[in-house]
Formats: structure tokens, sequence, C-alpha cells
């Protein structure tokens, strides 16, 4: 677990930064983020492929990768709700209820680490989780790879994307559900039309909300172009006593420690912290402030910080439910 400190001096040294900068009272502020870039990053033991996103697509919605046939990726990354479920925590198989909240898919390809508390160190680590976990999919890997091969569209799919003599393989399942995760990308907020040079994209409030960010000290957990630093801290959650990062590392230090979440598209995933206890986005801030920050925010303060948190709404991946075989 990261202790967080005193904002890094470089951004120090921006907040005291005049000059030519008067003009604008927001530059100094700007200068510290980037937008979130349109394709995410691809490994080069898994090349992107047109075929290959519509295989993991297909194998994304296909609730028959469950053991009751009735949870799919999408039971609890849901396009419609900004790929959560929007539920405190996530329902399973025989209607289990977990013991954290479903983060969203969106923009996961840019996470140095996923679920909550980093166990999985990429997209490909993280597909295979769910599906052997007995309150998720509750499938072992064998039978999941014995209903793929029942479909002969299947078998046709993974031959034509991964070639061999025996394609429908875990290894390669897990493969394609990440070629298709890493298409869920939000370009294009607000923010980031304000960060491209279009200085009417945002509302002055949003303005002063980013300012806030910065000179509060939310910038220094919440940064780069996908508003998370990847590192893991404890905070007091209403309600939670979940381990957290502890649950991996078993180190001390970690216990109650849960990776720092993406601020792109907050406005849509609620509810929030790991255990869904929060539901407005007004209370998380207040909560984030207090227990993070060690600061009362002032009404004002958190209106003009969640102003600015719905300009990282960005547009949302284009693509038609499939057809499943």
């Amino acid at each position: 677990m990261k202790k967080r400190t005193a904002l890094p001096l470089l951004l120090a040294g921006l907040l005291v930064a005049g000059g030519s900068q008067a003009a604008d009272p927001y530059a100094k502020f700007k200068e510290l983020f980037k937008p979130l870039p349109a394709i995410a990053p691809i490994p080069a033991d898994n090349p992107q492929t047109e075929a290959k996103v519509e295989l993991g697509k297909m194998l994304y919605f296909d609730a028959r990768l469950s053991g009751d046939g009735t949870i799919a990726c999408a039971t609890c990354h849901n396009p419609a709700l900004g790929f959560t479920d929007r539920i405190p925590r996530a329902i399973g198989h025989g209607a289990a209820r977990g013991p954290r909240n479903s983060p969203t898919t969106l923009n996961a390809a840019f996470l140095t680490s996923q679920f909550w508390d980093g166990r999985a160190p990429t997209l490909e680590a993280q597909a295979l989780g769910p599906l052997q976990a007995n309150i998720e999919h509750n499938i072992t890997l064998d039978k999941a790879i014995a209903v793929l091969k029942g479909f002969p569209e299947y078998q046709k799919r993974f031959a034509e994307v991964f070639g061999g003599k025996d394609p429908v393989t875990p290894d390669n399942l897990a493969k394609a559900i990440a070629a298709f995760e890493r298409t869920l990308i939000t370009p294009n907020s607000p923010f980031d039309r304000y960060l491209a040079g279009d200085e009417s994209a945002i509302s002055t409030q949003q303005k002063k909300g980013m300012k806030s960010f910065v000179e509060k000290g939310c910038v220094g957990c919440h940064n780069g172009p996908n508003f998370t630093d990847g590192n893991f801290y404890a905070i007091k959650v209403p309600g939670s006593t979940d381990e957290g990062r502890y649950t991996v590392t078993k180190k001390e230090s970690d216990k109650h420690a849960f990776r720092t979440q993406t601020l792109r598209n907050v406005a849509l995933t609620y509810p929030y912290f790991n255990n869904g206890s929060v539901w407005k986005l007004d209370e998380a801030v207040k909560i984030m402030g207090k227990e993070m920050l060690k600061t009362d925010l002032s009404k004002d303060e958190v209106d003009d910080l969640v102003a600015f948190l719905h300009g990282l709404t960005g547009e949302m991946p284009k693509f038609t439910i499939p057809a499943l075989p």
C-alpha cells in the first residue's frame, strides 16, 4: 500500500507559476492533464484483429459460459449501465451476492492491474477468473471449453482467429475477450475536448472544479489519462470490512487497501466504493475529501468537483450486440 503525502514538487511548482499564463487562470492546472488515447495499448502476444474482437464480443455476451447458463460477462458489466451492473455488490451464480462492487470495463485496457485488489496484471489474466469463481460464473475451464466446442460456429471462428490443431483453449478464450475489452474506450469527453483547445467544451464551474481537483490534492492519486495512478490505498468506506489488497499480498500494510479507481465516466458507474455503499457522487466526493485528503470540503467545492467529474464522461464505444451460435 502506498502512503499518500503532499503533492509532488512538480505540482507545487506549477501552482506558483505565473508569467505568460496570467491571462488564463486555469492554464497551469490544465497542463497537469492528458487526454485519453482513442486506442488502447496492444500487447505483443495478443495482436488485435477484427475477427478476434468479434469473437471476444460474442464470448463477452454468452451466458452459456456459466454453470447454470444465466451469467455472462455483460451481466455484471452491462453496456447500458456504464459497463457495470449498478447494484452495490455483484450477483452471480444461484443469486449469490459477491463481496465487491462490479468495476466498469470501460477503459480497463489502460489499467496496470485488474480487479479492486489488483490480483490480475492484464486483461487476459483477468478474463478467466470470474468464469471459475463459484459466486460468479461458476464453471470450470474444462466445462467452458466443452461448451464452446459444442458449437461449430465457435470452432470455426477460433480456428480462423488463432489457427492450430486445437484452437479452442482457455488461453485463446482469454485473449479473445481481452481483445474485445480493449475496444471499450471512451475518448473525446468534454474535458478531453477542452484539453485539445476547445475552451467552451466545459463550463466555468467545471474549470473551477478542475482547479479544486488539483489544489485539494485529488490529482495526487487520480492522475494520468485514465485518472488513476494504479496504486493501492486504504480508506474508511462506510460498512466495509473487506481486507482488500491484503488478500493478495498478505502484507499488513495492504489491509483494506484498494486500487485507485479511474474517474473516467464516474458519473455513470455508481454506486461507489468497493462495497457499493454510496449512491451519490457528491457524497463519494465528500467521503474522499475527509478520509483521503483529511479535509472537509465546502458545498461549493463539492459542487464544482462533481461538475468537473461529469465532464469526464466520454463517447461510448459503438458496437452491435452479437448474434450467438
